[in-house]
């Protein structure tokens, strides 16, 4: 694979980044997040058998949604998306192909 068809990245999502962190005074760290870069995206919900599974395998959070994007970014899964004025925490980043896309699994964020 050489490219992502641009037609299938019809959704614009935003990767945020901690840009500041502060000690709270109970031993934790309050965190501002910044916007990073908006780019175009595939965006699919992960359907109910793909989270059935996935909860069998592991415990904790299930991804809820699959986000694809063009190669170039940097995303980790220190970072966020912001996607339809909802927040998702980045659970898994795996390459598509040669440093072609970046296919990125996360969790919605309880408001």
């Amino acid at each position: 694979m050489t490219s992502l068809p641009a037609g299938k990245l019809d959704r614009r999502i935003t990767i945020r980044r901690v840009v500041s962190e502060t000690k709270n005074g109970v031993g934790g760290k309050n965190q501002t997040w910044g916007d990073l870069k908006t780019v175009w995206a595939q965006v699919k919900p992960i359907s109910d058998g793909e989270r059935w599974r996935a909860q069998e395998l592991q415990v904790g959070a299930i991804a809820t949604h699959r986000f694809t994007i063009r190669w170039g970014v940097g995303v980790t899964v220190l970072d966020r998306i912001r996607f339809d004025g909802r927040e998702f925490e980045i659970s898994g980043v795996k390459e598509i192909g040669r440093r072609v896309g970046q296919e990125i699994t996360a969790v919605a964020r309880a408001e």
